[in-house]
């Protein structure tokens, strides 16, 4: 995408995109709920609801919390499972969204990444898959396997005999050296890190004195995140040779140059979805003006430039 003379486009492992604003995992449903509000092809690419084997209802309510400068969610990977998105909303998506898409896939054990990795690699509009080892909000699962370099190097290694399609690793912050992951999970064959999910947090009800949250902990997002996100895409970019797509709490264009300077190649916008969803319609139009206040007439000459 030119606008103004200005150069948005970027490149994940081969697979180009007009920008690079995409909607994260869990903000953005499969895309289609958003159609009616703008035309969503404006979108650099989306990454897909969290799939899991079995249909998901979730965790028990009340699962969202409100905090300063962010929120904290539980929702326990709800979804329809992999067989129905598929099916059903897949064919939805793509009545409404012409480009590539990434697949988020969740899971409990290494069969069950692989089981679901393997069917959705067959699946023309997916161009990325998002292997999300980094949940906070289910037990027994995700975030087990993001924590330990072993486990996280094993799952991806898995998954990669399985497909065909560039392999994204989505990492959890809830770690001491998010370095010795990323390096974990590139040893693995992962073509790319998605860095970060969400960290972990808490509220507690001063009426009733107990958690707010069923689950008592969830994940906790927002702009408050940011600085944290950046610094881990920072470190992240010096210890690996793969490209990374920065999360954490963007909310503007100006957010967008920062991260891709610390070394991202693109980015995702998660919580600043629920609170505006013209966010992302919003950073991309507000991009060249932006490039254009501080010198830049292409996005991919900037990435990693603050090194």
């Amino acid at each position: 995408m030119e606008i103004n003379n200005k150069d948005l486009t970027t490149t994940l492992s081969g697979v180009e995109l007009d920008n690079p604003v995409i909607p994260a995992s869990g903000t953005f449903g499969f895309g289609y709920e958003f159609a009616d509000i703008y035309d969503i092809n404006i979108l650099g690419s989306i990454a897909l609801k969290g799939t899991t084997k079995e249909e998901r209802y979730g965790n028990e309510l009340p699962r969202i919390a409100e905090c300063k400068k962010g929120l904290i969610n539980s929702i326990g990977l709800q979804n329809p499972g992999i067989d129905k998105v598929i099916k059903e909303e897949l064919p939805r998506t793509r009545r409404f969204f012409k480009k590539s898409l990434i697949a988020n896939i969740s899971g409990f054990s290494i069969e069950e990444y692989t089981h679901c990795c393997e069917l959705i690699d067959k699946e023309e509009q997916i161009e990325i898959i998002e292997l999300n080892i980094s949940c906070p909000n289910v037990h027994n699962g995700g975030m087990t396997f993001g924590t330990d370099p072993k486990s996280a190097k094993e799952v991806t290694r898995a998954v990669k005999a399985v497909t065909t399609k560039p392999l994204y690793v989505k990492l959890t912050p809830n770690v001491t050296n998010i370095v010795e992951i990323a390096k974990a999970v590139e040893e693995g064959g992962a073509d790319g890190i998605v860095l970060i999910n969400t960290l972990l947090g808490m509220r507690i009800n001063l009426k009733t004195k107990k958690p707010v949250i069923a689950n008592k902990m969830g994940g906790f997002s927002g702009p408050a995140i940011f600085p944290v996100a950046l610094r881990m895409v920072y470190q992240v970019y010096e210890a690996v040779n793969i490209p990374i797509i920065g999360v954490g709490g963007i909310e503007t264009s100006e957010d967008v140059i920062e991260m891709m300077l610390a070394g991202a190649s693109a980015v995702e916008v998660g919580a600043a979805n629920l609170k505006n969803p013209y966010v992302c319609k919003g950073i991309i139009e507000n991009l060249p003006d932006t490039m254009d206040k501080y010198g830049i007439s292409s996005l991919k000459e900037i990435i990693g430039k603050a090194h």
